[in-house]
């Protein structure tokens, strides 16, 4: 792979990536390195972010805010989908990656840079998001990779940046490490290492540990128009607002934590601790308002359809013609999917009690066992004949009979 002269970097202001701008000027012969960090709604100050790559080297260091883009055209359509990687994760830190790919793909258009970079390691799966995305928007771009090339470790990378005046992190005594954004966080390393090893109430920021949750529950009110989550308790709110407002309402009752095991692409088995509480719980929500309103043949063919979903996302083929073709799909099953969903919070529990649509599939007088019951119990002697006649057939030849 060539060298290249300008390059755009993802920039998190962390130690990997600051290091990589020394790194790609001193040892591959890099010109100008611009960095790209990614306002993804994660609540830090950028401000700092901006000046330290200026320090470390950038001649140029820009700071996007795209939250409003991130919830409304890569969470709300996961939600639509139901996405769960292993049923269990809501896919907030893989969601991202194909956005920061596509800012960096613009930038290094807007600048004439020939190059993109990342500070991503062999190891883990956001290597495999970022140069797929990208190979997908510009094909003919190169992508750098310093961090799974360098082979240093982490104390030698600490070690390297000091040398190009890059200051060593304060938080040297924190084993872990956190991404975060609106949609969530996502911890691991350190003591987490150990599958048996309880995390600590230390590393979570957005739910409350069950002891210090409300005594009494609360009830939240979530309406979809066509999938797509549009109210909080009877009020209209923007996309990130309503992911802001959930994030709160359902994290303080202890909601949205995920201890798991996962299956990383690049073959190895990961403990993660995951905190995503409007998003898990707007899924839970979603999914039980398309009980509601969609027939039984979409709802459960769209299961499968689901699972190959998050498995493209999580796998970083988020910009793949089949994932294009699953898009079309989801949008097509979600034109009928409006209505209310009730859902009662309390001590780290989120149990919908309630649903209701104008699209509704249930009807009273079919379902009902009192008087009002219009079902014709006569009819179902001959469906069952036809229904049972091929497991009849099969058993008499069977038997002998």
């Amino acid at each position: 792979m060539g060298r290249a002269t300008k390059v755009v970097l993802a920039y998190s202001g962390g130690v990997d990536t600051s290091v990589c701008i020394p790194y790609l000027k001193e040892e591959w012969g890099v010109e100008d390195v611009i960095t790209l960090a990614a306002d993804l709604g994660q609540g830090e100050e950028l401000g700092p972010i901006k000046e330290k790559a200026l320090t470390s080297g950038a001649s140029i260091s820009l700071v996007e805010d795209v939250t409003e883009i991130f919830v409304k055209d890569y969470a709300f359509p996961a939600i639509q989908a139901n996405a769960l990687y292993e049923n269990r994760y809501p896919l907030g830190t893989a969601l991202a990656r194909p956005l920061i790919a596509k800012i960096l793909v613009e930038a290094a258009e807007k600048y004439g840079a020939d190059a993109v970079a990342h500070g991503c390691t062999g190891k883990g799966n956001d290597q495999v998001r970022f140069d797929v995305s990208i190979a997908a928007l510009n094909p003919n771009i190169k992508v750098l990779a310093p961090a799974r090339e360098w082979g240093m470790s982490r104390e030698e990378t600490i070690a390297y940046g000091e040398k190009f005046g890059i200051p060593t992190p304060v938080k040297k005594s924190s084993p872990y490490s956190i991404d975060r954004n609106l949609l969530g966080r996502s911890v691991e390393a350190g003591p987490l290492e150990d599958p048996w090893t309880e995390a600590e109430e230390e590393i979570y920021l957005m739910t409350k540990a069950i002891a210090d949750t409300p005594d009494q529950p609360e009830y939240v009110e979530i309406t979809f128009e066509q999938g797509l989550p549009t109210h909080v308790n009877g009020k209209a709110l923007s996309p990130v607002a309503l992911i802001t407002e959930l994030n709160d309402v359902v994290g303080r009752h202890g909601v949205g934590r995920i201890d798991m095991i996962e299956n990383r692409l690049v073959g190895i088995k990961s403990r993660e601790i995951y905190e995503s509480p409007a998003l898990l719980v707007l899924i839970q929500a979603h999914r039980d308002i398309e009980s509601l309103t969609l027939t039984k043949d979409v709802t459960q063919y769209k299961r499968g359809i689901e699972e190959t979903y998050s498995q493209m996302v999580y796998n970083g083929q988020w910009y793949s013609p089949l994932k294009m073709a699953l898009d079309a799909f989801i949008e097509k099953t979600q034109e009928r999917v409006s209505g209310t969903v009730r859902i009662k919070l309390f001590k780290g529990t989120a149990n919908i009690v309630g649903r209701k649509s104008n699209e509704s599939l249930y009807a009273p007088d079919l379902a009902t066992y009192g008087a009002d019951d219009t079902f014709d119990h006569k009819a179902a002697e001959g469906f069952i004949y036809v229904w049972g006649l091929p497991t009849r057939i099969w058993s008499e030849k069977v038997r002998g009979n």
